[in-house]
C-alpha cells in the first residue's frame, strides 16, 4: 500500500474580472501537481461553494488560485477558515490588508517604506479636479484600489485623461487611489516562507512599447513584455529591494509568500503594492524567480503546499485536523 494521497481543493474561476487568469493558472497547476502525491478536485467559488462545504470534512488542504475581489481579499480565506481547511498564502487579514491599495500604503509609511506620493478621489472632486492636479502635478497614476491585474487603470498626461481616468476606475471599484507617475525601471521581489522569509531573485519587467505601463495586456498577452530573473541590479540596491518585499510581507501580516512591485528611479525604490496571490503558472513572475531560486514549478506548489499544513500544525499546537 502506498502512502495516502493528499486530497486537494483546488479553487479556480470565482466572479472577479479576473476570472480567465485564475482559470488558466489553475489548469497549469493541475497539471503541474505530482499525481502520485495528490488527488485533485476542482471548485469554482461563483457556482461551488455549497459542495466545498460539504467536502470539507474529507480533504485536507486547499490551493486558492483566485485573484480579485472575493478570492484574493480574505473573503475565501475567511471561508475556509470556518470550514476547517488550510489553504496557501495569506489568511483573512493579511489578504484584505493588501488588497486595498490605500491601506496597504499607509502601513508601507508606517513601516518608513517609500510610496509615490498620492491621494484618494471621489466622484465629487470630479467637479474641481484642478484642486487635485494642483496638489498632485501630472501625470497622474489612476487606480482602483481593490482591483488587480492593472483593471480599471490608467496613466493621466493631460486635464481630460484625469477626468476620463478616474470616471474608468469608478465602474471598477468605489474607491480609486491618484497617484505620481514615476518613470523608472519596474521590478518584483517575491517573499515566500512563513516564520522564517526568503526573498527571491529579482524580476525586472520591462512592457513593450506599445504599452505605457506594466498593464492587463502587457501582463497576458504573451510576447507584450520582456522579463529579466535574476534583474541586473547593482548589489546595494538589490539586496534593499530584496529587504523592503521582506517587511512589506511583514508589515501586512502576509504568510506563505507574496510578491511585492517597486519602481527604481535614481537609485530610490518605491513600493507599489504586494500580491497575495500571484500568478501562478510556470511562465509567471513569482514561479520564475522561484526557477531561479532553484525551485521548479512542481516544487513551488509543493513548498507552498507544505506551508500551508504547516501553518496548520501551528495553529492547533501539533494536534492533528482528525
Amino acid at each position: 500500500m502506498g502512502e495516502k494521497k493528499i486530497q486537494l481543493a483546488l479553487l479556480a474561476g470565482g466572479k472577479s474580472g479576473e476570472r480567465d487568469v485564475s482559470l488558466n493558472g489553475a489548469r497549469e497547476i493541475e497539471m503541474a501537481l505530482d499525481p502520485d502525491k495528490y488527488e485533485v478536485f476542482r471548485y469554482d467559488p461563483a457556482t461551488d461553494l455549497a459542495k466545498l462545504a460539504t467536502d470539507a470534512p474529507r480533504l485536507d488542504v486547499a490551493f486558492i488560485i483566485l485573484h480579485g475581489l472575493y478570492g484574493e481579499d480574505g473573503t475565501v480565506q475567511g471561508f475556509l477558515d470556518l470550514l476547517d481547511l488550510p489553504y496557501q498564502g495569506s489568511g483573512v487579514l493579511g489578504s484584505a490588508l493588501a488588497m486595498n491599495k490605500q491601506i496597504a500604503k499607509e502601513i508601507y509609511q508606517n513601516a518608513g517604506l517609500p510610496v509615490p506620493a498620492g491621494t484618494l478621489v471621489t466622484m465629487t472632486d470630479l467637479k474641481n479636479p484642478d484642486a487635485i492636479l494642483t496638489e498632485l502635478p501630472l501625470p497622474l497614476v489612476i487606480k482602483p484600489i481593490r482591483q488587480g491585474s492593472s483593471l480599471g487603470m490608467s496613466i493621466a498626461c493631460s486635464r481630460e485623461e484625469f477626468i476620463k481616468g478616474v470616471r474608468t476606475a469608478f465602474q471598477f471599484d468605489s474607491e480609486v487611489l491618484v497617484e505620481q507617475f514615476i518613470s523608472g525601471r519596474e521590478i518584483t521581489v517575491g517573499v515566500i516562507g512563513n516564520s522564517e522569509l526568503t526573498a527571491l531573485p529579482i524580476v525586472e519587467i520591462i512592457p513593450g512599447e506599445s504599452h505605457p505601463f506594466f498593464n492587463y495586456e502587457a501582463k497576458y498577452q504573451a510576447g507584450a513584455s520582456k522579463e529579466i530573473c535574476p534583474a541586473d541590479l547593482e548589489g546595494s540596491l538589490a539586496e534593499k529591494a530584496r529587504e523592503y518585499a521582506i517587511k512589506a510581507h511583514e508589515s501586512l501580516h502576509l504568510r506563505g509568500y507574496s510578491r511585492t512591485d517597486m519602481i527604481i528611479k535614481d537609485d530610490q525604490l518605491y513600493l507599489l503594492e504586494t500580491n497575495t496571490i500571484p500568478g501562478m503558472t510556470p511562465t509567471s513572475l513569482l514561479p520564475q524567480a522561484a526557477a531561479a531560486h532553484g525551485l521548479p514549478f512542481g516544487a513551488l506548489l509543493d513548498k507552498l503546499l507544505d506551508l500551508a499544513l504547516e501553518g496548520r500544525r501551528e495553529t492547533n499546537h501539533g494536534k492533528e485536523k482528525r
